[in-house]
């Protein structure tokens, strides 16, 4: 039952943009899979799952790359502790940082993986993130301006 709970989680956060435990319990009992929410938070830990900020700005579980599922939240640290400005102008976002920490946090940002985020270049203390359209951009800096205000 574990491993069929799991995997219908891994399938469910690839599927939709699930941002809460009680959206995933409400996914799984969808699924016919009923869980507590001890359980849904156990498999979290488990399958290493983190929040990751999506195309439309809102938080979201995904599979995480790394191997700490603190991972997200030492970028979103490194992130708030850099973080002094940011603009956008077409498909180019641009976010100023204190001297000497747009290295870390362009290494934050691209760890997290944002979807519609090509690249970015960092000097220091301004990163210039390329992402596929004007739209992507500003859907991206009111997810990463409420990551900053946390």
């Amino acid at each position: 039952m574990k491993a069929r709970r799991q995997s219908k989680i891994l399938e469910l956060i690839q599927e939709h943009d699930i941002e809460t435990q009680e959206e995933l319990s409400a996914c799984l009992n969808g699924a016919g899979i009923q869980a507590t929410q001890a359980t849904i938070s156990r498999d979290i830990r488990e399958l290493k799952l983190t929040k990751v900020v999506g195309a439309d700005g809102r938080q979201k579980y995904a599979q995480s790359a790394q191997r700490d599922p603190d991972m997200a939240d030492k970028y979103a640290r490194v992130l708030r502790e850099g973080f002094v400005s940011m603009d956008f102008a077409g498909n180019l976002l641009v976010i100023h940082t204190v001297s000497g920490m747009a290295p870390a946090v362009g290494a934050a940002v691209d760890a997290m993986k944002i979807p519609g985020i090509i690249g970015s270049i960092a000097g220091d203390d301004t990163l210039m993130c390329v992402v596929r359209t004007g739209e992507d951009a500003e859907s991206i800096m009111r997810g990463l301006r409420r990551l900053v205000e946390l």
